[in-house]
């Protein structure tokens, strides 16, 4: 039975992530309108503007899948989780491959994309970061010039620590292995000098 706590958590994420993307939305659309109209898209405040709009949109639809309530009968393509990481890794210095060509469950991607954002903490000066499947489960491999491997995250990940409180900016860390217990699924990471590889089974 998954955590209330969590539950709770998932519809107010995704709450806030559907009455957030709206506006952006509404941004957009007003951008292009002024391109139709003739106006000069070149300059540096348009393209800031522009680069900004699109890289908030692209975060806050993978927050949508990453923190959201996920139906188990939601399905979403390759095509459209591919196009979530191409978003939200565009114009950074980390890289993301997703590998599997079927639709897939969301609450799959979900645990998938949790876990790259573990990946995206250890990779400070960015890398690459690879998601892949087959019978045994997912395996998200990330590497990269230097590994921010701090052991207390990673040991909670593997079981052998708690995580109460963790601060914002690490809270995948503390969602990932209650998703995954929730659902039956067990984690294991594997740091090196220069990669992490952390597996859903």
């Amino acid at each position: 039975m998954q955590n209330v706590s969590a539950t709770l958590a998932a519809l107010v994420g995704s709450r806030l992530c559907h009455d957030l993307i709206s506006p952006i939305g509404a941004i957009q659309n007003g951008l292009e309108l002024i391109a139709l109209s003739g106006a000069d898209q070149s300059s540096p405040e348009m393209t800031l503007i522009q680069d900004s709009c699109a890289s908030a949109a692209a975060r806050i639809r993978f927050f949508r899948v990453a923190y959201g309530a996920a139906g188990e009968a939601q399905m979403m393509s390759r095509r459209e989780i591919a196009g979530i990481l191409s978003g939200v890794t565009s114009g950074g210095r980390l890289t993301a491959e997703w590998s599997a060509a079927e639709d897939q469950p969301r609450p799959e991607v979900q645990l998938c994309f949790l876990a790259f954002q573990c990946c995206e903490s250890a990779l400070p000066m960015g890398g690459a970061v690879r998601i892949e499947n087959d019978a045994a489960g997912w395996t998200v491999r990330a590497s990269g010039a230097r590994i921010n491997g701090d052991r207390t995250y990673w040991d909670h990940i593997n079981g052998a620590a708690p995580l109460d409180t963790p601060p914002p900016d690490k809270v995948h860390f503390a969602l990932l292995p209650i998703l995954a217990a929730a659902r039956g699924r067990q984690l294991l990471a594997t740091l090196t000098d220069d990669s992490v590889t952390l597996k859903i089974a």
